[in-house]
């Protein structure tokens, strides 16, 4: 069964002139967000046609500045229309795999830990990587997409072998945990604001508001901001635009009618093609 996003929602957004008071979309307030990160955020899921401005619940300006965000209602001055870029779903199972092996090496290569908490790998130099898994920043299952619209030309690390999808520049190692939490959209990375990590749920891992330390941002070999870019983009339209997106189940023990759940949710098609996707990959690539 999908999970509603929007029900802990604590920052709400409305039009000024809308007399129907129609949600526009809201948020839930973590650590580190700011009035600037704010009025950042709704220029992703709101395209304006001319300046604007946010209001609090009395009519008084929101300045754009680091002062943290306030829980509230928030009102939205200007012409504007809603961003319709394409939401690419994603819906990993705990038993799906999708990294291939060159890209899996070379991430763990280049970090060693993972890079959201800092925990290290300690049994690494064993082979040991059990409870760290590397996690592609743009999803491996939407490949097409990815040549459609030429990201390529971001990868400047092609990888020796296999498509550049799979360089170690679209990948990040994470805590398995983690990695859950950032395929669910839970959570990004805001290349603008000092690579600072954004949460869009209740963050039970102390993470939101911290950035990505020296260590890993002056690596050659990091995911590209431009990608980092795309991610954040998607978590903002898939938790902040209306009522959100669906948050699917994933945990399918055996023996469970995966498919049928599936097919009686929402977005059933596009589920149904990015799970087949994860568990042929899965079969092809064993971890």
């Amino acid at each position: 069964m999908a999970l509603d996003r929007s029900g802990g929602r604590n920052v709400h957004i409305y039009a000024t002139d809308d007399p129907t008071q129609t949600v526009l979309g809201g948020l839930v307030l973590t650590n580190g967000v700011t009035n600037n990160n704010f009025y950042s955020m709704i220029e992703i899921f709101l395209v304006f046609r001319s300046t604007f401005s946010l209001q609090d619940i009395d009519g008084v300006t929101i300045d754009r500045n680091d002062h943290p965000l306030q829980p509230g209602k928030y009102y939205v001055t200007g012409s504007f229309s809603i961003n319709n870029e394409p939401l690419l779903t994603r819906a990993l199972s705990l038993s799906t795999g999708t990294r291939h092996e060159s890209f899996r090496s070379a991430v763990r290569a280049r970090d060693g830990r993972c890079v959201i908490t800092g925990q290290v790998a300690l049994s690494a130099h064993l082979n040991g990587w059990v409870g760290f898994k590397a996690a592609h920043v743009f999803p491996l299952a939407y490949e097409g997409y990815w040549d459609d619209q030429n990201y390529n030309r971001w990868i400047t690390r092609p990888p020796a072998t296999g498509m550049p999808i799979n360089s170690v520049q679209n990948g990040l190692l994470l805590r398995a945990d983690i990695h859950e939490l950032f395929d669910s959209y839970f959570f990004s990375i805001n290349p603008d604001d000092n690579h600072k990590i954004v949460c869009f749920m209740p963050d039970g891992c102390n993470i939101a508001g911290k950035c990505l330390d020296l260590q890993f941002l002056n690596d050659p070999n990091r995911p590209v901001d431009q990608l980092l870019r795309w991610h954040f983009r998607q978590a903002v339209l898939t938790n902040m635009k209306g009522a959100g997106e669906p948050i699917f189940e994933h945990d399918f023990p055996p023996g469970s009618d995966m498919a049928g759940e599936i097919r009686s949710g929402p977005k059933a098609a596009e589920r149904m093609e990015f799970e087949l996707f994860s568990r042929l990959v899965a079969h092809n690539y064993t971890e």
